[in-house]
């Protein structure tokens, strides 16, 4: 496996799979709204070109945001490569920090950041409700029943 530029992929395959796996390529958190097909990022494909996980981010002065990371197959490290493959570009660019949110119900991304030295920073209480008003597609509960309410925000140092 070796992690592509989302800019070698078509765009139209990018943007399908935002649509499968989010609903859309929009996403909405307390840090505002992005497109995430418009976004850098890198993705793992299959020998047919299908795409088997994708992250996107994006670099402000020297902090990196990842907006979102999907891997279709779970527990064969695409989610670990793609995420190294961030942070070696956040360190060639000098961040000195990657941040990026998750919601309180996503207990499996909880797990896979804080293994690989993500630390929780802040909890933004109820800031999925703001983001319903503008993606109202949004759920209420995930699959594992837990009401979809809170933002949390994890930040690695790189220094």
């Amino acid at each position: 496996m070796k992690p592509v530029s989302t800019l070698s992929l078509s765009k139209a395959d990018v943007t399908a799979f935002f649509h499968t796996h989010w609903g859309s390529p929009d996403m909405v958190n307390s840090h505002g709204t992005y497109r995430c097909d418009e976004l850098e990022g890198f993705a793992v494909t299959d020998e047919k070109g299908d795409i088997k996980g994708l992250i996107t981010y994006f670099i402000a002065g020297n902090e990196c945001e990842v907006v979102s990371l999907d891997s279709i197959a779970e527990n064969k490290g695409i989610g670990s490569l793609l995420l190294k493959e961030v942070e070696r570009v956040s360190k060639r660019k000098q961040c000195k920090s990657i941040k990026l949110i998750t919601t309180n119900d996503n207990m499996q991304a909880l797990m896979f950041y804080q293994k690989r030295g993500y630390t929780l920073a802040k909890l933004y209480v109820n800031a999925v409700e703001k983001a319903r008003k503008i993606k109202p597609e949004i759920p209420f509960a995930a699959d594992n029943g837990i009401p979809i309410r809170d933002e949390l925000l994890l930040v690695k140092d790189l220094t």
